[in-house]
């Protein structure tokens, strides 16, 4: 099956935080870092799979260490403004910003100042597949009866993005199938929702958290899942993967958090203990299970390995 790696670490990090008494800079009296106030930077609009899960783990940091985190949204060019904004932030230690595939395929696809290995790296929470949604009057039935028409007729595809994460799902159909999607581009995946719902396309791919109130309500029917497994959700169970329809494509999105890069070796090892501790958390669980992730997790070092091989991986679906 076409699928790119999926990290599957354990959540084995604990972590107890020292908490002391901290100047505004983040430095302690005594020399640890500890931050008074945080930034979380989310490279897309509100509404969207990125910004749901980049206010959630914002709240959980929160929780888990009693520190301001305040969200800012930061959109425009497909995720390349935030970005592009988060690297001038390099060697701030109390900012941090949730990431996703976009900080890959970003750079493989579009001249920008960045890649991966411009930020630290601080921890992978989990993996969100996507689901090819359609509105509930489409004729369309299954993906096999979206595959078979894209190859007589002309089927348009909602994107949030020329490098985003249902650009990438839909050009691994494409490769896989022989066949061609029209494109219709938005910002965000809140705005493509609103898309298909107002008919401007015939076909999304969305992530659970972001289409499950409208396939509860009828509004919206899937018609599978681009995973290697059916879900295990009870919402999810009886939606068939791709490749029970012939369409041989399985992808996750992955969500976690980078710092900027330069930052102290000190921060790093913070932030990388608190994400472990909100990773053992009440909060981390309702996280995965409110967004239908897959709790695959990977801390430092170990997600910069997973982000060198999915970029490497992804560098095939963009022919580069």
């Amino acid at each position: 099956m076409k699928s790119l790696p999926i990290t599957a670490l354990g959540l084995g990090l604990a972590a107890t935080l020292a908490l002391t008494a901290c100047s505004s800079t983040g430095a302690s009296a005594g020399g640890a870092f500890r931050p008074s106030n945080t930034t979380m930077t989310v490279p897309f609009s509100a509404g969207g799979g990125s910004d749901i899960s980049g206010r959630t783990v914002a709240a959980g940091l929160e929780a888990a260490t009693g520190v301001n985190v305040t969200t800012e949204n930061r959109e425009g060019g497909a995720g390349a403004v935030g970005y592009s904004y988060f690297l001038g932030q390099a060697g701030t230690d109390s900012h941090l910003l949730a990431t996703e595939t976009s900080l890959l395929t970003l750079p493989i696809a579009q001249d920008v100042e960045f890649d991966h290995t411009s930020f630290t790296p601080i921890a992978k929470f989990g993996d969100d597949y996507t689901l090819l949604v359609v509105r509930a009057d489409s004729p369309y039935r299954t993906c096999a009866d979206v595959v078979d028409a894209a190859g007589t007729d002309r089927v348009v595809a909602a994107v949030s993005g020329a490098v985003s994460l249902d650009e990438v799902v839909f050009s691994m159909v494409e490769k896989d199938q022989d066949v061609e999607f029209d494109r219709v581009p938005f910002e965000s995946g809140g705005e493509v929702l609103a898309g298909l719902l107002a008919g401007q396309v015939d076909i999304a791919s969305l992530n659970p958290s972001e289409a499950i109130g409208q396939i509860e309500s009828g509004d919206f029917r899937a018609l599978c899942a681009f995973a290697e497994e059916r879900y295990e959700y009870e919402e999810l169970a009886d939606i068939p993967t791709a490749a029970e329809q012939g369409i041989d494509v399985a992808f996750a999105q992955f969500r976690g958090i980078i710092a900027p890069g330069g930052i102290s070796d000190e921060a790093a090892d913070y932030w990388i203990d608190v994400a472990g501790t909100f990773a053992e958390s009440d909060e981390y669980t309702t996280y995965i299970e409110d967004n239908y992730l897959q709790p695959n997790v990977s801390y430092g070092d170990e997600f910069a390995e997973y982000l060198e091989t999915a970029s490497s991986d992804l560098e095939t679906v963009f022919d580069k």
